[in-house]
């Protein structure tokens, strides 16, 4: 059975999104690959590849809506759980597909970087991810972390094992990546309403959109509508707006 085609056209023309509050650092649960596949009468290997061609897709939306750092969460700690064949399908899938597509992204002026754990990653993988990072280690474009073997527990513990005092700006620079800003918002796919995991540190403040669609299926208009509702928000981070200010004593 064909798979249904799901690599979009990647525009180049200026987007129709606008609007005064940009979102600039935007984080993504990428969940319901293989979902998708099952409702498709497909294997979740086709899954995992669909949803590779949307990443490719929404980055060059991320960078058309103005976007700065976008960061997707690609495999998580607890994902290791999953059936090995599938694990290791994905494993070469992934090695596979940084190989073939950072150079799209290095002409773009993409600079990615990998967060999270790398002691468990097979050899190709391993050497796939140092190559991306290298070739793209320059440029001076939007930043994207792909979030692989990554937990926020883990981070945070191991961030904890090497703190040594400081406040919370000393210990923010013992995360993954010292210099990626708190996100604004994070947008889950799937119909989901959960962090799993995800940013735990950096989130703390961010604005959620939780979105239905299946992650194959989080199309462009779907990813403007999201952002559209991010600059509807009113971020306080635990204050009060002068206008509704009364005593001026307690945050709201």
């Amino acid at each position: 059975m064909h798979r249904p085609a799901t690599r979009e056209v990647i525009r180049a023309e200026p987007c129709g999104f606008h609007t005064s509050v940009r979102a600039r650092h935007v984080a993504i649960v990428s969940d319901g690959s293989a979902r998708w596949a099952q409702a498709h009468g497909l294997s979740i290997s086709a899954g995992h590849e669909a949803a590779a061609d949307t990443v490719l897709a929404r980055i060059a939306d991320a960078i058309e809506l103005g976007v700065q750092e976008l960061t997707l969460y690609a495999f998580s700690t607890e994902n290791w759980g999953r059936p090995s064949h599938e694990v290791d399908a994905l494993m070469a899938m992934l090695a596979r597909r940084i190989d073939a597509d950072t150079p799209w992204l290095h002409a773009r002026d993409v600079h990615v970087q990998f967060i999270g754990r790398r002691d468990r990653a097979g050899r190709a993988l391993l050497g796939a991810i140092e190559r991306a990072e290298r070739l793209t280690q320059e440029n001076s474009g939007i930043r994207v972390y792909v979030a692989f073997d990554y937990g926020g527990r883990d981070e945070i513990v191991t961030a904890a094992e090497r703190y040594q005092g400081g406040g919370e700006a000393a210990f923010a620079k013992l995360l993954h990546a010292p210099q990626m800003r708190d996100p604004d918002v994070l947008i889950r796919t799937s119909g989901e309403q959960r962090l799993s995991n995800f940013l735990l540190w950096q989130a703390a403040y961010a604005e959620l959109v939780f979105r239905d669609e299946l992650w194959p299926d989080f199309g462009r208009e779907a990813f403007e509508e999201s952002l559209a509702q991010y600059a509807t928000r009113q971020r306080r981070f635990g204050e009060r707006p002068p206008e509704d200010a009364r005593d001026g004593a307690h945050a709201g």
